[in-house]
């Protein structure tokens, strides 16, 4: 594919990422490796660097705007944020040791507990498991944690971020959402720093992806409320999981492509059939209070 036109691909990819990002609040930023890996033609390891700005960049953009909303509790999200600073520093100095093959297995499971967490929805939280008072300590582990993963495989992980603020912090859930913009801004920033020390970037076409992504997050933003929010979520969780499967059977020896193929099948299959025949279906929760 010519340079030109596979730039351009690139960038109209990035502008459906970040209008996603503004459409559902998250999840979007999942795809940025894979496009980079296969159709910007990246090194994985690059990739992965290229893809904490990119969350960084379009987090910390969001957080920005659900702080002029009172939506960010600053000191919950620098306390967990801290922590996974620290921890996606580490996260990034290991992965730049690690096989590009190896990362991007860990990324591709990522993306389908991702996808699983998109289909299913997000949570209500028991309002009794509710911490009254932060658990510094708690948060901090959680922090680094979550901050490991995400400085490995650069992914934001927001769906773990977002129950944790909520129950460890006590945060309503609008809160905990924006927050969480704080926090993954903020890990994402110290896994590109541990991945910096072992790889080099094309800052030009990564700073290019980043605004795309921002623009996009915008028209997203406005485009909420006016596209059924629970319809694209499904769509883009399914999407998420198809991508992941074809990381994995890419990665993957030959011999084990197809019993990849085959189980992602039945987990579909199943979910499918849960949703059409169970009135119970975890994955109806949000339909039915819609």
């Amino acid at each position: 594919m010519d340079l030109s036109v596979t730039l351009v691909v690139v960038l109209a990819l990035s502008l459906l990422i970040g209008v996603s990002l503004g459409v559902l609040g998250g999840g979007g930023s999942i795809l940025t490796v894979p496009i980079l890996v296969y159709v910007a033609g990246m090194d994985p390891k690059e990739a992965i660097a290229a893809s904490l700005f990119v969350v960084g960049v379009t987090s910390a953009a969001g957080a920005v705007s659900h702080a002029r909303g009172g939506r960010v509790r600053w000191r919950t999200g620098l306390i967990f944020g801290a922590a996974g600073l620290v921890g996606a520093f580490l996260g990034g100095l290991l992965g730049g040791y690690l096989p590009g093959t190896l990362l991007l297995v860990f990324f591709a499971l990522m993306m389908v507990a991702t996808s699983i967490a998109m289909l299913g929805g997000r949570r209500a939280v028991d309002e009794s498991k509710k911490h009254s008072e932060l658990p510094v300590l708690r948060v901090l582990l959680d922090g680094l944690v979550v901050g490991l993963v995400t400085g490995l495989v650069g992914a934001g992980g927001g769906f773990l971020v977002v129950p944790a603020l909520a129950l460890l912090g006590g945060l309503p859930m609008s809160v905990a959402v924006g927050t969480s913009l704080l926090v993954i801004a903020m890990k994402s920033l110290g896994g590109l720093f541990g991945y910096l020390s072992a790889v080099s970037l094309d800052w030009p076409l990564v700073i290019a992806v980043t605004v795309a992504a921002i623009v996009g997050s915008v028209v997203g933003g406005r485009l909420a409320g006016r596209i059924p929010e629970m319809a694209l979520r499904k769509g883009f969780g399914w999407f998420v999981l198809v991508m992941g499967t074809f990381v994995l059977v890419q990665q993957a020896p030959a011999g084990l492509a197809v019993p990849i193929i085959t189980v992602v099948l039945g987990l579909g299959l199943a979910a499918g059939a849960c949703w059409r025949f169970v009135s119970s279906c975890p994955l109806r929760r949000d339909a039915a209070t819609a």
